[in-house]
């Protein structure tokens, strides 16, 4: 058994069991901690696969990252350059959306709306990426009409976004009505921490405490892909809190 130690494999194979175990912990997966000791390799594969790295990707199988997205990118530029469809450009802007590459989403988006000018999603996703590139003044109209029209467009982020714009703006009154439409709905950790920043704002700090309260134990006790992905607002409520 000695000649293990000395094989590069076996030490890559205990220094991604030690990994997997270590984030299982973190993360307090308490199931997949047993798993992977009661099933050492194959229970931090396991845990790799079905939750850990499924979490944080947009493929799955054992495609390299990206490899889906661009394939579709290709998919929609052919289809772009045979029927300059509408939806076509939506759908490519989604994915610049995602990859961060908002002037490329912005003109998509754009693109989209020269051919339908009408069409909420379009409207709603391009007022979103004018948002994060604080375009604040241009990206209003577009969330406000949508928001106005179907409050539940994209389950709630596009009503979001307008408050989050309104707030950048200034105006903290409409921000905050219109954010608590958003809890009202949904739990978002990112509504309810701007909800208590509002709160903040308008001197009211016991609400204020409420609301990133609830968020700190809602998120200790949900799936750990979702602290992963809620990781920014978490932070800041915790660090709001130490304020309050």
């Amino acid at each position: 058994m000695s000649y293990l130690f000395h094989s590069p494999l076996f030490w890559i194979g205990t220094a991604f069991q030690i990994w997997m175990l270590v984030d299982a912990v973190r993360q307090r997966e308490w199931m997949w901690v047993g798993i992977i000791l009661i099933f050492p390799g194959i229970g931090s594969l396991w845990y790799f696969f079905y939750l850990y790295r499924s979490s944080g990707s947009v493929t799955s199988g054992f495609e390299l990252p990206g490899a889906h997205s661009r394939r579709r990118i290709k998919e929609l530029e052919a289809q772009i350059h045979h029927l300059d469809k509408p939806h076509h450009h939506l759908q490519l802007g989604d994915i610049y959306f995602q990859q961060g590459k908002l002037d490329r989403a912005e003109g998509c988006y754009r693109a989209s709306l020269e051919r339908d000018a009408q069409d909420e999603d379009a409207r709603a996703h391009l007022g979103q990426c004018l948002l994060r590139q604080h375009k604040l003044e241009e990206a209003l109209p577009l969330l406000e009409g949508v928001a106005r029209e179907n409050p539940k467009h994209d389950y709630g982020h596009t009503l979001m976004a307008w408050a989050e714009v309104l707030k950048g703006l200034g105006q903290n009154d409409q921000a905050l009505a219109v954010m608590l439409q958003v809890t009202a709905n949904h739990s978002y950790p990112r509504a309810r921490v701007q909800l208590a920043e509002l709160y903040l704002a308008a001197k009211q700090p016991d609400l204020a405490r409420r609301e990133l309260q609830e968020v700190v134990i809602d998120t200790a006790h949900g799936p750990a892909f979702q602290r992963r992905r809620e990781r920014v607002w978490i932070k800041r409520a915790k660090s709001l809190l130490a304020k309050v």
